[in-house]
This record gives C-alpha cells, structure tokens and sequence, in this order.
C-alpha cells in the first residue's frame, strides 16, 4: 500500500521471541558505550515506484538480506540520522525534536535522489520501536537511547544512469552513555589542511555515508597527533572553520554580560545539525546572543592569544556540547583560555541536557512525549 503525506501506515508488530535476557539487559545498560549494544528490535518500512511506502513493520533487530548488486554498495545511495530518547524525571520516555529530524531527511534525500518519507510515518516508526523497546531506555544520568533512522538503495543493477527505484528505510536503537566517555571534560581538536570533507554544491548539507567515510583519513591524521577530534576547513581556501568530524563548532568571545558566541554559517558544506540549531535559540534566551558567521583558522588562534576568545565547544546529537580546550595544526598548537570547560559552556550543556531529561521547563516544545 502506498503511503501519501497524508497517509498512515499500520505497522505490523512481530515481537521478537528471543528477546535479550531481562538481567543480561540490565548488564549491559550499566556501561552501555556508544553504538555498540543494540535494542531487541528495529522498524523497517519499504518503497518501490510501484507501491510507494509500504510493509510498515516492527520487527526482531537481526541482518539484512541485501543483493550483491544492491544499489547501495556500489553508488552510495545512502542516508541517515541520529536523535535520542530520554527517560524524563518522571520517569516517562520523550524523543528530542523527531520532527526536525524527519525535515532533515527529507533534505538529504532529495540531495540524494532518494524518495521523501511522510514525517508522520518517521515519528511513527520511532514511538513504535521506542514502545515496544521501552526496557531499554536507560534511567542513569548521562545515558540515552540513541536511535539511528537510515535509508538505503535496494535495486539490484549495476546501471549508473538513475537512481534506484526501491529503498528500504529503517531505524535501529542504541542505549548509550557519553560519546567521548562518561565525563564531561575538554578535548584536543586537529585542523585538517590535507584534506577537505565537503565542496559548495556537493552533498556537505546532506547527512550521507559518503560525507563521513571520506572523513575517516582526516579524523585518522588527527588521532595520529594526539588529538580527539577532526576539525574540516573550507575546501577553496582551506582557510575558514566549518565543522569538526561528526559535530558543529562554536565559538564564544568575551565573558559575564558581555558573552556572545558565533558559529559557523551553513554556507551549502556543513550540516545543519540538531544541536547548533537549538543553540541559536536557546543562547539568547539565556542571555547570550549567537550570532553565524564566518571565523579562519588565524582568527581562531589570535583570538585565544589575546583573550578574545574566551570558549569553544562542539556539538552534536552525540556529543551534546562538549568543551574544547586545546587545537592543533600542522604549523602550531594552541589552547583555548586555560583548557577547562568555561561558564558558558557548561550554562548551555546544563539547560539543554536539562530540558532532554525533563528536569527543565521545555518552553520550545522541543521534546516529543510518548504516550
């Protein structure tokens, strides 16, 4: 049956009948790490040009049949996205902004080439698994959900003249602790002048694998100098700060009443992520303006030598915000004030993370409650 934007889909339930063990689950949920432990179900929902949307299903978290000629292996015809379930003071579940999310794949499959999925049917996928996987919700402080919604190319050929006409969309669930660890400290970032991660007109705005797979050598060279994280400059110049490796970068000049902080500009290169949008109106709600623009890397460095930048931090639907205390490149090394985590930094990470948890008032009705 096909699906319209007005449409809904019944899914159909098949619960797994080999569910992980209630205290194997509760093992697990104690140090979950990141990406590695994984819920015992996931939603799958199929297109073709002849059915549309169709074959809605919550079903056993297993392997895909895939043919070797699938589209997907061999052009890349690939998308995804990364949001979180939290489990709220009340002790109810809610989802950060699924509706942004759903918005932002249909961006990247339109880049893609890809078919748009009703955002109704993508919210509706993530209640439904989030449901039926409820146990695994992890309550600690700092752990989540991590949900991964993705779509991939299932024709079979090896033509490269059109895009494929048959995909399967999916979302698979992840409880997770901090991505960089459990605590919250400052991480060392490598500005990569080898390599570049995205060109204007290229797919920098679309969250495909192909973005990231081709990050993987900068990211690498990074780790090579000691550092945590890739930090991409633009690819004409290899002069102004985008992004850094799977997170938005910001920037935060003076101190007190006199904060502000700048990110920079989706200029058709960077992602649109979740996280920076949130900090663009939450900033100055806090008595902080944030400002886009652009920043180089030279403006970077003397910044942080005269004082004038005074904090910078990333962030991501994984990293939340995250401190950056030190930065590196090929010609010098840097600190960010005296390393630490500053008072902006962490006023934002403790409202944001307290609206995701329900401890704060969500005055933007930015959390998604399941019922």
């Amino acid at each position: 049956m096909n699906a319209s934007p007005n449409q809904e889909l019944e899914f159909d339930i098949r619960a797994s009948t080999a569910p992980v063990p209630s205290d194997r689950r509760a093992q697990l949920l104690v140090a979950p790490g990141f990406g590695s432990v994984f819920t015992d179900h996931m939603a799958t929902i199929r297109w073709s040009e002849e059915a549309g949307w169709h074959d809605a299903r919550i079903e056993p978290y297993g392997p895909l049949t895939l043919d070797p000629a699938a589209q997907v292996f061999h052009y890349g015809q690939e998308i995804f996205e990364g949001l979180k379930a939290y489990t709220q003071a009340d002790g109810s579940v809610a989802v950060f902004r699924p509706h942004a999310n759903a918005a932002r794949l249909n961006r990247s499959a339109a880049r893609l080439a890809m078919p748009e999925l009703p955002e109704s049917l993508f919210v509706r996928a993530i209640e439904l698994l989030v449901r039926q996987d409820r146990a695994w919700v992890p309550a600690a402080e700092g752990h989540s959900l991590y949900l991964r919604p993705f779509m991939i190319a299932t024709q079979i050929g090896l033509g490269v003249n059109s895009p494929a006409s048959s995909y399967l969309f999916a979302v698979i669930a992840s409880p997770v602790s901090g991505y960089f660890g459990g605590e919250v400290k400052p991480v060392t970032v490598w500005l990569s002048q080898d390599y570049s991660r995205a060109a204007p007109g290229g797919t920098g705005e679309a969250k495909c694998g192909g973005n990231y797979a081709a990050a993987f050598a900068g990211q690498q060279q990074a780790i090579d100098h000691g550092c945590d994280q890739v930090v991409w400059l633009d690819s004409t110049e290899r002069r102004w700060v985008e992004e850094m490796g799977g997170m938005n970068i910001w920037f935060v000049y003076g101190s007190g009443a006199d904060a502000r902080m700048l990110t920079p500009a989706t200029t058709g290169s960077l992602l649109h992520g979740m996280t920076r949008d949130s900090l663009l109106k939450l900033g100055p709600d806090l008595g902080v303006p944030a400002f886009e623009g652009r920043i180089s890397a030279d403006d970077w460095r003397d910044g942080c030598a005269t004082g004038e930048i005074t904090e910078v931090f990333a962030c991501g639907t994984a990293a939340v915000i995250t401190p950056i205390g030190a930065a590196r490149s090929a010609g010098s090394d840097w600190a960010v004030a005296d390393g630490a985590a500053g008072p902006v930094t962490a006023m934002l990470r403790d409202e944001l993370v307290g609206i995701q948890y329900g401890r704060r008032p969500d005055r933007y009705g930015w959390m998604h409650p399941l019922a």
